[in-house]
């Protein structure tokens, strides 16, 4: 008899033993996820979060120890435990172990496959057993539950699929004549989201596709020192001119612009559309999209309304017209949302704008922010289709941020197609300290438009201008005559924002080879049908910026523009031009582009710590932190076998 009952003590020591190893392999965090908090703190609010900023060093510290600082605070949000799976027990090694020995010690046989519970683990290739039928919800024929939530498993149980990321290939723009093509004409960009997803891929010791960086995210990711607009205009917009720092033949032109100020009058109608889906379960995908909206809703007041609209197999109007002061009611709806079956975005898309338009605040900030990995696989969702969807929607008046979550499944295309094409803006959020950036530093900028359907059209003087390349916005090209053709889709700049645009250009006395074409008829176009092609080519200037904004709710662009001229010339560059060419280097090194010249990681580094900002600003800080990661990285894989993931220098 004591044997047995030392026997007992001895399997149920082992069983605590487990259970505790099992709780502490648990509490690791995913990548793109604080660890988990304290329940004790967590809602009380006693113990702050962690964020980025807090691992700040002071002015008179070493400027690499400051880098440092500030890039470790993220690199620790992306450090975890990969479980492996079991799956004959049906869910990760750590737990199974418990299971398995609870199983053989107690009888129990119940067992769920959880394998969507972790999008860090891959799960292989395998056929998911049938679902069994629940008494909170029986089984519909497309394998997703009916009437409510069932109890358990309340998401979709099949593996998750990995390395399906979805992005377009972006065709770097190379040198033109000015002979040829003396108009530069795009669509503003205030997109962030290729930075964001590039320092988690970064983090996570991979990067992304050469072809899936944009450059002028990366570069606009960055705030600037440029002016505020004088009274009564809608932009400030400065020019400097300096030596290029990777080519010596050429010359670097920088463009800054900087919107006003402003809050909406008549308060904000904002409806949070928020994937619901199976594949959203992930720690850095619902729970953090619910964070993120959470740290917006403490910024609204009683003159704003929140309404939130989920999709999954169906769509939802989970809350309408709530006041933006009711925070416990928003925070209550969002905590209750729960990730489980199939994509119906096009619903959801539907639903939304219904609600926005139905409280719809004339004079006000009317806006659709959606939350999404952008895997639709219900309805419409090809990018074709949702392009063709969103652009009708705008017609509403009602604006778009489009918020990307997750990894593994991502689909990058569609969520810039629908920023893009529908009056909006795209950021990607990979972790808390992101989210506080663009929805509580940087919340103006993000919900508020100043500025529709921007565009720029650069004007070329061929006299002193041989040639040029644009740095960035291969995919907000646009044809010379659209700009004057208020009916073309332009950008959208929030309030306060900044615009930031880099041409390499070639000027008549640099020895750098422009290809021509000749043409019997001459190859100077005359207008961009806003000038009288007439201007003296002996005027000293180089080139015109123009730029077209319509009013948010106005039909008809305001036109203005900005020359410059040779003498605004410089040999040093200025800190705002520096730092923005050191982004650029880093992405062309990135994407090993034919034109990065002298460009090098240790280069870009030196430079860039030398900026006072880098002290005060901790995104730049933290930039350069992974500037010297990626040398670091790329130095490894020298001294073994290349594995072509970061490019040579």
């Amino acid at each position: 008899m004591r044997r047995k009952a030392l026997a007992a003590i001895v399997c149920l020591s082992l069983v605590l033993s487990t259970l505790l190893s099992a709780c502490g392999a648990g509490n690791t965090a995913r990548p793109g996820q604080e660890p988990p908090a304290n329940p004790e703190t967590a809602e009380s609010g006693k113990k702050p979060e962690t964020a980025p900023s807090e691992n700040k060093v002071s002015e008179g510290d070493d400027i690499d120890a400051r880098i440092t600082a500030a890039g470790e605070s993220y690199d620790g949000l992306y450090v975890y435990e990969e479980p492996d799976y079991d799956y004959n027990a049906g869910t990760t090694a750590n737990s199974s172990l418990v299971g398995g020995f609870l199983s053989k010690l107690f009888g129990s046989s119940s067992s769920v496959e959880y394998y969507a519970a972790d999008a860090g683990a891959t799960a292989p290739e395998m056929e998911t057993a049938p679902v069994e039928e629940y008494a909170s919800g029986a089984v519909a024929e497309d394998g997703y539950y009916e009437e409510g939530y069932p109890e358990e498993p309340w998401f979709d149980p099949q593996p998750l699929p990995v390395d399906r990321e979805g992005y377009n290939d972006v065709q770097e723009s190379g040198f033109v004549s000015t002979k040829t093509r003396p108009f530069s004409t795009f669509g503003a960009d205030v997109d962030t989201a290729t930075y964001s997803n590039l320092r988690r891929t970064i983090f996570e010791g991979y990067g992304l596709e050469p072809g899936a960086i944009r450059l002028e995210e990366l570069i606009n990711y960055f705030d600037y020192d440029y002016p505020k607009p004088e009274e009564g205009e809608r932009f400030s917009v400065t020019t400097a001119l300096t030596s290029c720092p990777w080519n010596k033949d050429t010359k670097l032109l920088r463009i800054g612009v900087r919107a006003e100020e402003k809050e909406p009058e008549n308060g904000s109608n904002i409806v949070f559309l928020i994937d619901t889906s199976g594949s959203m379960f992930d720690n850095n995908k619902l729970p953090l999209a619910v964070k993120a909206f959470k740290l917006l809703a403490k910024n609204l007041n009683e003159n704003d309304r929140i309404s939130i609209v989920t999709y999954a197999g169906n769509d939802e109007i989970v809350a309408e017209g709530l006041r933006g002061s009711d925070y416990d009611k928003i925070a209550e709806a969002l905590d209750g949302l729960e990730a489980y079956g199939s994509t119906n975005g096009e619903g959801g898309i539907n639903s939304a704008y219904a609600v926005a338009e139905k409280f719809f605040i004339p004079g006000g900030n009317n806006r659709v922010i959606l939350a999404t990995d952008g895997d639709l696989n219900v309805g419409v969702s090809s990018e074709a289709g949702l392009t063709e969807l969103i652009e009708k929607k705008k017609e509403s008046g009602v604006f778009l941020s489009c918020l990307g979550f997750g990894e593994g499944n991502y689909m990058d295309d569609k969520m810039e197609a629908l920023a893009d094409h529908g009056n909006g803006n795209y950021a990607y959020i990979d972790c808390t300290g992101e989210a506080k950036k663009v929805l509580d530093k940087e919340l103006s900028q993000t919900i508020y438009t100043v500025a529709k359907d921007t565009k720029f059209q650069v004007e070329f003087n061929p006299a002193e201008v041989k040639g040029y390349r644009q740095i960035g916005y291969e995919n907000r090209k646009m044809a010379d005559e659209d700009f004057a053709d208020d009916t073309k889709d332009g950008g959208e700049v929030g309030s306060g924002q900044t615009v930031t645009v880099l041409y390499e250009i070639v000027t008549k006395d640099s020895g750098y080879e422009i290809p021509e074409v000749a043409s019997k008829y001459g190859n100077t176009a005359e207008t961009n049908g806003d000038g009288d092609g007439e201007k003296d080519e002996n005027s000293g200037e180089l080139l015109t910026v123009n730029i077209r904004y319509k009013e948010p709710d106005g039909d008809t662009s305001v036109l203005r523009d900005y020359p410059v001229t040779a003498d605004m010339y410089t040999e040093e560059m200025d800190d705002d031009t520096s730092w923005a060419a050191g982004v650029a280097q880093f992405g062309m090194l990135l994407r090993d582009s034919e034109y990065k010249g002298d460009s090098s990681y240790q280069v870009i580094y030196d430079r860039l710590k030398l900026i006072p900002a880098v002290l005060d600003d901790d995104y730049k800080a933290e930039f350069l932190y992974l500037v010297r990661r990626v040398r670091d990285d790329k130095d490894d894989l020298s001294e073994e076998e290349d594995d072509g993931n970061f490019p040579e220098e």
